[in-house]
């Protein structure tokens, strides 16, 4: 499946319906692609085109900005250790090396089984929870190697499925507003604009 399904593109068109300009939806609308595949396809990105009323290529632009959105399939929990500098002294390297082993693959690839992906990243922002890392960007701290074999393990027994769900899933409750309940979306067409902005153009028109 690449082009949203008829439940996700209902939910879709809902998500549009909340921003004054369409292609505001881009980010939220990615998010939802990656849920429903895993990772973000090129079919999925024209079919955002259509609905924001931009082209493939802008669609592409914001999804290969943001490290969050994969572009290609990744395992069901995609690993990401830190190896930045607070990490780093605190063990990170030696840890993505232990992963790196006991999993039999190197970092940025996939166990054979489809279930899990390494990644070595950079600054995670949790610099005094050193080493750290993510399972589908859910946080682990202060992680030994011990830690981590037992996460493995739990995961390949399904242990955490209540914690942590498959790649691409940011929450288990969507938001939906009804449309009595909605706060009514302004279009920015009609606001006076910046007194800086007006400056700045009148620079470069100069």
């Amino acid at each position: 499946m690449a082009r949203f399904s008829e439940e996700n593109l209902e939910t879709a068109l809902e998500i549009r319906s909340r921003y004054p300009i369409a292609k505001s939806a881009t980010i939220p609308l990615l998010h939802l692609a990656q849920e429903q595949d895993g990772y973000v396809t090129d079919d999925a990105m024209e079919h955002i085109a259509e609905l924001v009323g931009t082209t493939p290529a802008q669609v592409l632009g914001t999804c290969s900005f943001y490290e969050m959105f994969k572009r290609e399939p990744v395992g069901t929990y995609l690993v990401n250790i830190c190896t930045n500098i607070s990490c780093q002294i605190m063990g990170g390297e030696e840890l993505l090396h232990h992963a790196e082993h006991s999993l039999g693959i190197k970092a940025g690839s996939t166990t054979p089984d489809g279930l899990v992906t390494l990644e070595d990243v950079e600054c995670i922002a949790a610099c005094t929870e050193a080493p750290c890392l993510q399972v589908n960007y859910r946080y682990r701290h202060r992680i030994t190697i011990e830690e981590f074999d037992q996460l493995i393990e739990d995961l390949r027994a399904g242990k955490l499925a209540d914690e942590v769900p498959p790649h691409g899933t940011l929450a288990r409750t969507r938001q939906h507003i009804p449309a009595e309940r909605a706060a009514g979306n302004a279009d920015p067409a009609g606001v006076p604009e910046p007194g800086w902005l007006a400056r700045n153009a009148e620079g470069a028109d100069a």
